[in-house]
This record gives structure tokens, C-alpha cells and sequence, in this order.
């Protein structure tokens, strides 16, 4: 007797899937684009026809741009990294675990750029009581490896490796081997959906990241006040809360990833955008001594 692929629950694999799917989009914008951009363009019409709503042509774009992001251009940097020491005492780890809410750290060694594996918060909770802390504490026993990439790796490619290995987060490396910084899972879909707030997001206000010697990553949601606070500069807020409502005023539309605008000494880049609003912006000051950076924290 022939066995049914379907009665254990199982489906073979369909190749015409994909191209099916292909098929009923292009029957639903009417015609088939050939690049990204008239695919944007062809979408944004669906939405204004009310064919996609506005969410879920924002989360299609981000889709669309998480191929042409890097893990360098969302990563959390090594200066803003919350780690352990591999030779903290348990209470300090105790209290580091505390404080930042966090759920997952990165062990290193004596330099913050060596990173010897992964801490998980809940491997903690048998020490949390006068009871179970008898036992002897070693940080080695619940060391987990930790996964490393390079700063060039592509979101899309990140995204699919978290996906299979299962995996939240990564130590991004340099050309030489060195942790750069972190990045996890929830950095990758924020460029999806959009920032993922939770309860402790409000604590934090990490919005402005060091890339490199004079480049910086912004958040666009940046108010002009931490700005400002940041960078010691004198942007004007006028009538705009946040550094992203300045960058698209002066542009006067919402801007796509790549164009720039140049507002009080600083050139900003659109890193992230969809048809609604900016998402991440990278940020050059423009000065002609490049040693002033030094002023910069």
C-alpha cells in the first residue's frame, strides 16, 4: 500500500512554491517589477489602494533591506557591551545580572575584546538563595560557547544562521579576531518591525553607538536633547523631537537608505527607512581636524 505523505503530517516539498507566490503578488500589483526600487514603488501603490496596510508594507521594506544591512551597521559596540569577567566573584556577576536586566553575557578574559563564551542569566538562578549558594560556584561549569561573525556578514544571512542554530546572540569580530561587539536577534528583526520595546528598554538609552574613529550610529528616534548631549553640538530641535524628524524636514520627504543630509556640522546617512518613518542614521561630524573626536564620548 502506497503510504499518504500527509497522514503523519508531513508534506513533500513543493517546487513551484515560491514561484506560486511570486505569481499571485504580481497578479496583485498588476504587473511584475524588475528591480527593488519599482518593487517598493509598486507596493507603496498597493498601500495607498488599501491592498496592504500600512504595517505590513513597513515590515515588506524592512524585509527588502535587511539584505543590504551588515552586522557592523546594528551592532551593539564592545565600549557599550554589558560582560562578565571570567574572573568576577559571584556576587558581582550577582549584581551585573541585576542591574542590567539582561538575559544573556558575554565572558571575557582580562581585555574586553576576548571573548571566551556566553553567560545565560537563568544559569544563575540556583545561586540566588542563602540555600542553594552553599554549593560551590564555578563560572567554567555554565560557560556556553558563544557564536562569532564578522562585521561584514549580511543581516539576512545572520538572521537565517540564528534561526538554525538557535542561537540569540553573536560576538561580532574584526579583521584580527577581536570582539568589535554584539549583536542578537532582536537587533536583526528590529529592522523588520520596527524597535521592540520591553520593560527595561526605558532604563537603558543606549541610542547612539561608536562605529569608528569619527562614525557614529543613531537611532532616528534620538531626541534632539540626548543629541545634542552627546555630541555637544547646538542642533536647533524647532518644531521635531528627534533627530530623525530633523533629517527628513531638511530632506522634505522620507527618505530611502543611502541619501544624506548635512544639518549644524554633521553629515547624516539613512542606514534604515520604509515609507513611514527613518529607522537608523549614520552620523560624521564634519570638521577638519579629525583629532577633535576626542571630545566626543
Amino acid at each position: 500500500m502506497t503510504s499518504d505523505p500527509s497522514s503523519n503530517g508531513s508534506q513533500p516539498p513543493n517546487p513551484n512554491r515560491k514561484r506560486n507566490w511570486r505569481e499571485r503578488i504580481c497578479r496583485l500589483l498588476g504587473s511584475e517589477p524588475e528591480t527593488k526600487e519599482q518593487l517598493i514603488g509598486l507596493l507603496q501603490d498597493a498601500e495607498c489602494r488599501a491592498l496592504l496596510d500600512r504595517d505590513a508594507l513597513g515590515m515588506i521594506e524592512g524585509v527588502l533591506q535587511v539584505s543590504d544591512l551588515r552586522v557592523g551597521d546594528i551592532m551593539i559596540p564592545r565600549a557599550e557591551m554589558v560582560g562578565i569577567r571570567r574572573d568576577n566573584p559571584l556576587d558581582r556577576i550577582l549584581e551585573i545580572a541585576v542591574e542590567s536586566a539582561h538575559s544573556r553575557f558575554p565572558v571575557t578574559g582580562e581585555d574586553k575584546g576576548e571573548v571566551v563564551g556566553i553567560l545565560l542569566a537563568k544559569d544563575l538562578l540556583a545561586y540566588c538563595t542563602e540555600s542553594t549558594r552553599r554549593s560551590p560556584f564555578n563560572i567554567r561549569d555554565h560557560i556556553r560557547s558563544a557564536v562569532f561573525v564578522p562585521e561584514s556578514k549580511r543581516l539576512n544571512v545572520l538572521l537565517k544562521e540564528f534561526r538554525a542554530s538557535r542561537n540569540h546572540m553573536a560576538i561580532v569580530v574584526d579583521e584580527y579576531g577581536t570582539a568589535s561587539g554584539l549583536v542578537t536577534i532582536e537587533d536583526v528583526l528590529e529592522q523588520i518591525v520596527g524597535d521592540i520595546e520591553d520593560e527595561h528598554d526605558h532604563d537603558e538609552g543606549a541610542f547612539v553607538f561608536k562605529r569608528g574613529k569619527n562614525e557614529y550610529s543613531v537611532k532616528a528616534r534620538t531626541s534632539v536633547e540626548d543629541f545634542n548631549d552627546y555630541f555637544h553640538s547646538q542642533l536647533q530641535a524647532g518644531e521635531f523631537d528627534t533627530i530623525g524628524g530633523l533629517v527628513v524636514n531638511s530632506l522634505g520627504h522620507v527618505p530611502v537608505r543611502g541619501e544624506r543630509a548635512e544639518l549644524g556640522g554633521f553629515r547624516f546617512t539613512v542606514m534604515s527607512a520604509d515609507s513611514r518613518r527613518v529607522h537608523l542614521l549614520s552620523v560624521k561630524p564634519l570638521q577638519a581636524d579629525p583629532s577633535d573626536t576626542a571630545r566626543y564620548r
